[in-house]
């Protein structure tokens, strides 16, 4: 019997010590593609005429660099044809319009000109409720350990409307989104959730509500449904392409990531008590 624990435990030393082997995977990789960060953003109470579009590439699995895109031509063309330049911090992939002109429910035109090749989108600027209050539980949740955020809203009754919610706990590097329609809630107060058991006092928590298109809903709904397991944030190495709504009106299989949106936003600051 001695003779035969002694083989197990041989056996289980061995299991052990191939667990800590570093093994290099080779992955199937693809050509970069574009990827282009065009969300507009209004904060209730500014101007809204400072606006950032970011372009940059896909790269490898176990790249820890975003590779930037420089050289673009980017403008912003409005229902009565004003045209919104975005020109970039030289070398950074960052552009940047100083007059951009917010106006709740416009529709906007984004251009994207780089490599001889035409990216578009159409989308309208979305208006957004303020957050009305917030309210902190504590020893909640199926463990009676954790501490919950309810950021409350009243939604306009007289339209279809859909939102964005963005929270951003201190200890987090990533925020987590959570989108929601009025569907079920038309004209009434609703709330925005967030538990967590690290949740601390002193910490500080931001809020962000967005308003947003049905199409951006739909999208950010399929990004989080893919980011489950990475707390639902939908910038983490995903599991499947997802299209946004910018085209490549030259090439249309050269189609690149990311979304062209238009949200009015309300943020809050809260300190955890």
């Amino acid at each position: 019997m001695k003779k035969l624990h002694l083989f197990f435990l041989v056996i289980l030393t061995a299991l052990v010590a191939s667990c800590e082997k570093v093994i290099d995977v080779d992955l199937n990789t693809m050509a970069p593609k574009l990827v282009i960060d065009a969300s507009i953003k209004w904060q209730k109470g500014t101007l809204g005429n400072e606006q950032t579009i970011n372009l940059s590439t896909t790269t490898s699995y176990y790249s820890d660099q975003i590779p930037t895109v420089s050289g673009a031509t980017i403008f912003i063309t409005d229902s009565a044809n004003n045209i919104f330049n975005f020109v970039e911090t030289a070398g950074t992939g960052s552009y940047n319009c100083t007059n951009f002109t917010p106006v709740l429910n416009g529709n906007y035109v984004l251009t994207v000109l780089i490599n001889g090749e035409t990216y578009s989108a159409t989308e309208t600027l979305k208006p957004v409720p303020p957050i009305d209050f917030i309210e902190q539980k504590d020893n909640t949740g199926f463990s009676g350990k954790d501490t919950e955020i309810k950021a409350f809203y009243t939604d306009n009754g007289a339209t279809e409307d859909y939102y964005l919610f963005k929270f951003k706990p201190s200890f987090s590097v990533i925020p987590i989104y959570f989108s929601q329609e009025d569907r079920n809630f038309q004209g009434n107060q609703i709330f925005g959730l967030y538990r967590s058991d690290e949740l601390k006092p002193g910490q500080t928590f931001g809020i962000t509500l967005s308003g947003i298109s049905k199409q951006y809903f739909n999208y950010m709904r399929i990004l989080v449904s893919i980011a489950g397991n990475s707390s639902g944030s939908p910038f983490q190495s995903p599991s499947a392409t997802v299209r946004g709504n910018i085209i490549n009106t030259t090439t249309e299989a050269n189609y690149p990531l990311g979304y062209f949106s238009l949200s009015e936003q309300d943020n809050r600051n809260y300190i955890v008590n």
